[in-house]
């Protein structure tokens, strides 16, 4: 009786599909591009399609608990990043809607942590006005000043969390190797300007 059932079982049609990349909230299957929510509580990105992305277009959907995360690239003239404490070269700040900032660089081990001080921010933002502008939790300054480059955006922080994947993924030995610096300049490279 079983190998009766696996005969017509296989001869029933095509094997499955693979599938691909579902809707955090509602299952349906993505497209690729497509649009990501910031989960305040489990501080984790979800991904979601058009539909359930519209739902959160406005903050008061979701009572501050899903943030849709933003489209916009902004390239900045260069922003002095000296006062903020960053010990590497490759980082991005994240203000948070309690008023703190959160600095992060990328590293083999995933995007290590720290928090700015605040007049420092401060500073850096009375020297570069587009910084007050950033959405809380969902948008980040984004700088690359690694071997001689000066890259500075402001990013949604889903590009900031896919060049931390990029270095995790390409990083070899102490120093990088070969393959990382390569990548994360072809990220910065690819990297378009697109306006709210």
């Amino acid at each position: 009786m079983t190998d009766a059932l696996g005969r017509i079982i296989r001869r029933g049609g095509r094997p499955p599909e693979p599938v691909g990349e579902r809707c955090d909230l509602c299952v349906v299957e993505l497209p690729d591009p497509h649009r990501h929510l910031f989960d305040t509580d489990r501080h984790e990105i979800r991904c979601v399609c058009q539909a359930c992305s519209l739902l959160f277009n406005r903050e008061a959907a979701s009572d501050g608990h899903y943030r849709l995360i933003p489209r916009r690239r902004l390239r900045l003239p260069e922003v002095p990043t000296a006062g903020l404490g960053v010990p590497v070269g490759l980082a991005f700040f994240i203000p948070r809607s309690d008023g703190t900032v959160d600095a992060h660089y990328p590293s083999p081990a995933g995007a290590t942590r720290w928090e700015v001080d605040q007049a420092a921010w401060r500073d850096v933002v009375a020297r570069c006005p587009p910084l007050a502008d950033m959405a809380p939790e969902v948008e980040a300054l984004l700088v690359n000043v690694a071997r001689e480059h000066s890259d500075h955006w402001i990013v949604p922080i889903d590009d900031c969390f896919a060049l931390v994947t990029l270095v995790r993924r390409e990083w070899r030995g102490l120093s990088g190797g070969t393959r990382v610096w390569p990548e994360i300049e072809r990220f910065f490279a690819d990297l378009t300007e697109q306006r709210r």
